[in-house]
């Protein structure tokens, strides 16, 4: 449990990201083409993003904090997968709506 806490809670948070960002990857594949096998790989790459989590809220917390830090990330992820791998495009509302959520996990960081 030490090694696990010894580790920063951002590098946590950003493992656990990655993870639902490749569960989002690998469900649009499914959407594009559905296959059994897809479904169990989504269901271990998002498993694997929760246990990331898990080091991260148990080091900081602070729900609200560790919270909003983690979706802005995985919005990012998930937001970079869907523009530059599947070709979608973002309107400029969308792009305000990254942009707000980056300034509240930073007014929230401030605390």
């Amino acid at each position: 449990m030490k090694f696990l806490l010894s580790i920063n809670y951002l590098i946590w948070l950003t493992l656990s990201a990655l993870f639902f960002a490749g569960g989002e990857f690998f469900s649009k594949k499914f959407a594009l083409n559905p296959k059994a096998l897809l479904v169990v790989g989504i269901l271990a790459i998002y498993s694997l993003g929760v246990l990331a989590w898990l080091p991260a809220i148990l080091q900081k917390n602070q729900l609200s904090i560790v919270g909003a830090i983690w979706s802005v990330m995985s919005l990012l992820a998930t937001v970079l997968i869907g523009v530059l791998i599947f070709g979608e495009r973002l309107s400029i509302v969308g792009i305000l709506g990254v942009v707000a959520a980056f300034v509240a996990v930073a007014l929230l960081s401030l605390n």
